[in-house]
Parts: C-alpha cells; sequence; structure tokens
C-alpha cells in the first residue's frame, strides 16, 4: 500500500475509496476510543439511575467495587465498541459525504449552515443504528441481573419488549447525539481554521503531519467539550428511559428536574467526552494521513472568511 509505505495516496479525495477510508477511520476511531472509556461510562450511567445512591464520582466507583467486583466496570464494552463503532462509521463517512453533497447543492450558503446539515443527515442514520445496541448497553450496566453482553441482551430484549424495546429511546437519543453532533463538527471545523489562519498562520500544507494531527487534538478536544455540555439534558433522559425509570419522554423530565437535566453527570461527562472525541479525532486523521490524505478540516482565505460571515 503505497499510502502507508511511500506517502503516496491510495485513492483521490472524494472518490468511493476515499469515503471508504473514512467510514473505516471512523469505525475504528469510535470503536476503539468507546471501548476504552468503558469505566467511566458505567460509573456515568449508574449516577445518572440511581442518584441517590451514586451521588458523586468517588462513592459511585467505591460502591460499584465493593458490591459488584472490578469486572462491573466492563459491562457493556460489546455494546460500547460494536454500537459506536457503527455510530462512528456512519457519523464521520457520511458527514463527508453529506458536506460534499450540501456545498455543491447551496453553493452560496454559509458554511456553518453546510456542518450542521451534513452532521445533522448523517448523524439521523448514525443514531438509528447506534439504538439498539445503546438499549441493551445501559441496561447491562446499570441492570446485573438483565443480561451479560450482547449475546444474551439482544434475544432477552426482544421477547420481553419486542423490536419497540429497542428503539424506545431513538428520540432522546437523537436529542441528545443530533445537536452534540451538529455543534461538535462545527465547533472542530472552525477551530481548525481559527488555529491556522490566526495561530499558526501558516497554510496546512506548509504544516508537517505532527503539527497537522497537533491542530486535530486541540480543535477535537474543543468540539468534544462544547458538544457534552450542549447534550447533557438528553443523555440524562436516555439513561432514564431504557432503564424504565420512566415510561414516556415527559415523564422522565419532570421526574429528574429540570435543573437536574442539565447538572447532574455533567463533570464526569466532560471528563469521559472531550477527551474521547479528542483521541477520536487524532485516530480518525492519523488513518486518513496514513493512506496519503490531508487531515479533517477547512482552512478558508480571509477573502472567503469576509464572504462566509
Amino acid at each position: 500500500m503505497k499510502g502507508l509505505m511511500g506517502g503516496g495516496r491510495i485513492c483521490e479525495e472524494f472518490s468511493p475509496g476515499y469515503y471508504g477510508i473514512c467510514t473505516v477511520g471512523g469505525l475504528l476511531s469510535a470503536g476503539t476510543t468507546h471501548l476504552a472509556i468503558t469505566p467511566l461510562d458505567v460509573v456515568k450511567v449508574n449516577m445518572q439511575v440511581n442518584p441517590v445512591k451514586y451521588h458523586s464520582i468517588s462513592t459511585c466507583f467505591a460502591t460499584i467495587l465493593r458490591e459488584q467486583g472490578p469486572s462491573a466496570f466492563w459491562r457493556g464494552r460489546g455494546g460500547k465498541f460494536f454500537g459506536y463503532g457503527l455510530q462512528g462509521a456512519c457519523r464521520f463517512g457520511l458527514y463527508e459525504y453529506f458536506k460534499k453533497f450540501y456545498s455543491n447543492l447551496l453553493v452560496d450558503q454559509n458554511r456553518s449552515s453546510i456542518f450542521f446539515l451534513s452532521s445533522a443527515s448523517a448523524e439521523v442514520i448514525a443514531n438509528v443504528v447506534l439504538c439498539p445496541f445503546e438499549a441493551i448497553k445501559v441496561r447491562v450496566q446499570a441492570q446485573p441481573r438483565f443480561a451479560r453482553g450482547l449475546i444474551d441482551g439482544f434475544p432477552k430484549l426482544y421477547a420481553t419488549e419486542g423490536l419497540f424495546g429497542f428503539y424506545r429511546g431513538l428520540v432522546p437519543l437523537l436529542g441528545r447525539n443530533l445537536p452534540f453532533s451538529m455543534v461538535m463538527f462545527s465547533t472542530f471545523e472552525h477551530s481548525v481554521n481559527f488555529l491556522y489562519l490566526k495561530v499558526i498562520q501558516r497554510r496546512k500544507e506548509e504544516c508537517s503531519k505532527p503539527q497537522q494531527l497537533g491542530v486535530t487534538c486541540i480543535a477535537g478536544y474543543a468540539a468534544g467539550s462544547v458538544g457534552s455540555i450542549i447534550s447533557n439534558p438528553a443523555d440524562n433522559i436516555v439513561a432514564s428511559l431504557f432503564n424504565r425509570k420512566a415510561s414516556s419522554l415527559k415523564l422522565a423530565v419532570k421526574k429528574i428536574g429540570l435543573i437536574n437535566l442539565f447538572t447532574r453527570s455533567l463533570p464526569i461527562r466532560i471528563m469521559l467526552v472531550g477527551p474521547a472525541v479528542t483521541l477520536q479525532w487524532f485516530f480518525y486523521d492519523t488513518i486518513k494521513v496514513l493512506s496519503g490524505l490531508p487531515t479533517s478540516g477547512e482552512v478558508r482565505t480571509d477573502v472567503e472568511e469576509t464572504k462566509t460571515s
């Protein structure tokens, strides 16, 4: 593979091969990073579902360790890897496709509008794929007796609740991930543009690959942190619905409380999402670089900035 060994491109940008590499890159980057942070995710879900018992991060860690042992922190790892891997494949691969599609269709539109439309279109498809895995993951993490993982969790949930059980939380899942994805991609794109134009003050092509990946990491962390704050209320609702703490969206909001929707589990979610998104962008762009492709993010000239502002 000359892209890996000789620095040449495996394929051209915006070709079917390019979108294939972006899809595989999204799958591997999202799947591995979500798998790595499974212990923190277990803590987050339990704090959301049982806030009285697990009222702080340290208490939750200590209680789960004492009552269930260290293996409990890896419950739901199958759902994390496969579910979020497939979501990442759709999220990143389809975002690249839709960004090109909407750029050609809406030539004179503000670039932020293109980023929002592209990420929203990709995220709807990604969440339909993710939702069944999320349904099993949340139950396995918060209800130890429900199932051991995906293999026994899928048939058990289908037998008790049917197809609806897998998509019970689709609306709040979209409510969580749509704004997250839209804010995340837009923040990433604008951060990359800002870093090259205002901080580094050099064209992307004039920077070394390590420098480009450094920009990717900084922009990725900013994107993940901002996105986690925006989507935290819906994340609490998802955990409540999937664990049957409430039977409807309205009851979930009422039971959790308006203030708690925004504040419950927010610190650990920022700890969880910020580094995870940073690693996702780093792995994703590393795969693109190894394939001979440029790193992600648009860098516009001052003239283009004026036109789109």
